[in-house]
């Protein structure tokens, strides 16, 4: 087994960002250091171009029915023409063939539907574009689709939310490959402050879509984001927006789609993580200023939203 040789497969409508996030990243250990790095192929349906959704065109390096293993790494692109490629029963039999014959199997985005296809998911939980992970799962009941997480491992098979969580994903690979030293150096050759583990939430408040256009929501969800260190309990909040905490829920659940209280823990878990990765603060300080009762109080609830220790999260971020 060759565990530096990789392999992307492409298709028309594949998402550019998806191919060249995790190339690009992968071909920057070359760069830095000519003596290591990958040997990267894409390969698509009779070797031919693709035409990626943007418009642009992609040649093709390698035959997809010719290539052989063995693969140090499979990749499978997403894209807007998922589906169709997912319905392509030699497409699909191909990647089947090259996992066999690879080491680690992983997809980017939709082309998690791809490996659904080929059976390669089948008990393992998994991870999409949070926008396709219903779909996703609806189309294929046999796996556990997680929608949370930016990327996820689940034995040899690796599946990202897709765009900029492929670059994640890639720099997972250099450090699994060449150590955290190279991972490290990628990562600020990339331009990207943090190396974020897979666990990290897809979404965020701060990242979402903006609170729901409707008067008394956005306003508690303002005072919120600028006063999480402030009573932020469901009744203080109906006080604020004079209506009653059952109303107020009610609106909350109708327009951001959870309660109240859920809204606000996210929001404090969300703000200490940013502080947790661009900060020195204690972790106690830390918890003070999101409004947690304690520091204990706050490894509980970012434990339960992120699956790590706040003091993990930090020794992650201080790896870039």
């Amino acid at each position: 087994m060759d565990p530096h040789r990789v392999v992307v497969v492409g298709y028309d409508d594949a998402e550019l960002l998806d191919i060249a996030c995790v190339t690009t990243t992968l071909d920057a250990v070359r760069q830095i250091n000519p003596d290591l790095g990958y040997d990267l192929a894409l390969a698509t349906p009779g070797g031919g171009p693709i035409t990626c959704s943007t418009g642009l065109v992609l040649n093709g390096q390698a035959v997809l029915e010719r290539v052989r293993g063995p693969i140090g790494t499979l990749v499978v692109s997403g894209g807007l023409g998922h589906a169709d490629a997912a319905r392509d029963e030699r497409l699909v039999g191909h990647v089947r063939r090259l996992a066999r014959e690879s080491e680690r199997v992983a997809s980017l985005c939709t082309g998690a539907s791809v490996l659904a296809a080929a059976g390669l998911l089948d008990g393992r939980r998994a991870t999409t574009h949070w926008h396709f992970a219903e779909q996703l799962a609806a189309s294929y009941p046999a796996v556990r689709v997680d929608p949370r997480p930016i990327w996820v491992q689940d034995g040899n098979v690796y599946t990202a939310a897709g765009v900029t969580s492929a670059l994640d994903l890639a720099l997972s690979f250099i450090e699994a490959d060449f150590g955290p030293d190279m991972a490290r150096w990628v990562s600020r050759a990339m331009v990207t402050y943090l190396h974020r583990p897979g666990n990290q939430a897809q979404m965020s408040m701060f990242t979402a879509a903006p609170a729901a256009d409707h008067d008394t929501v956005r306003k508690v969800a303002d005072h919120i984001a600028g006063r999480l260190d402030a009573d932020l309990s469901t009744e203080a909040l109906a006080r604020l927006a004079r209506v009653s905490p059952r109303h107020l829920t009610r609106l909350f659940r109708a327009h951001l789609h959870q309660t109240p209280g859920r809204y606000v823990r996210k929001a404090r878990v969300t703000s200490a993580a940013q502080l947790l990765s661009t900060t020195d603060l204690p972790v106690a300080r830390i918890a003070a200023r999101c409004g947690f009762a304690s520091a204990e109080a706050l490894r509980q609830a970012f434990a339960k939203e992120y699956g790590i220790a706040p003091s993990q999260y930090r020794s992650v971020a201080s790896r870039t």
